[in-house]
């Protein structure tokens, strides 16, 4: 089974930018998208960006498209999220996922995750200061 743990949270301040990792290990990583989602105090987990196993194909949510880039990199069991041009907004614990079905199963027309995912990391904390 696949372990996940992510790293690179810290305090930033807006208009900065920061790159979260999520380490794998385990066996047939590279057969497995990935995830990131995040969770803001006292809101609900929201998704954030999505790349497929292959790292070719990518989704995003629309608060963070154009801003964060998503990178999967099967030979280093590693999947980078670049989030630049940060807000206060994106406060949030940051969280890696994965699961051996194709991304495009895990949502609704809405970005909302419908899908039980088999993985989940612990998560790190991202503090965007304005």
């Amino acid at each position: 089974q696949v372990h996940l743990v992510e790293s690179g949270g810290g305090l930033v301040q807006a208009g900065e930018s920061l790159r979260l990792s999520c380490t794998a290990s385990g066996r047939a990583f590279s057969d497995y998208a990935v995830g990131w989602f995040r969770q803001a105090p006292g809101k609900e987990r929201d998704f954030v960006a999505a790349v497929s196993w292959s790292g070719g194909a990518t989704y995003y949510s629309d608060s963070v498209k154009g801003r964060f880039v998503v990178s999967k990199h099967n030979a280093e069991n590693m999947v980078y999220l670049q989030m630049n041009s940060l807000k206060p907004e994106d406060t949030a614990v940051y969280y890696c996922a994965a699961d051996p079905s194709d991304y495009s199963s895990w949502f609704s027309r809405n970005k909302e995750l419908k899908k039980n995912l088999e993985v989940w990391g612990q998560g790190t904390l991202v503090t965007v200061s304005s």
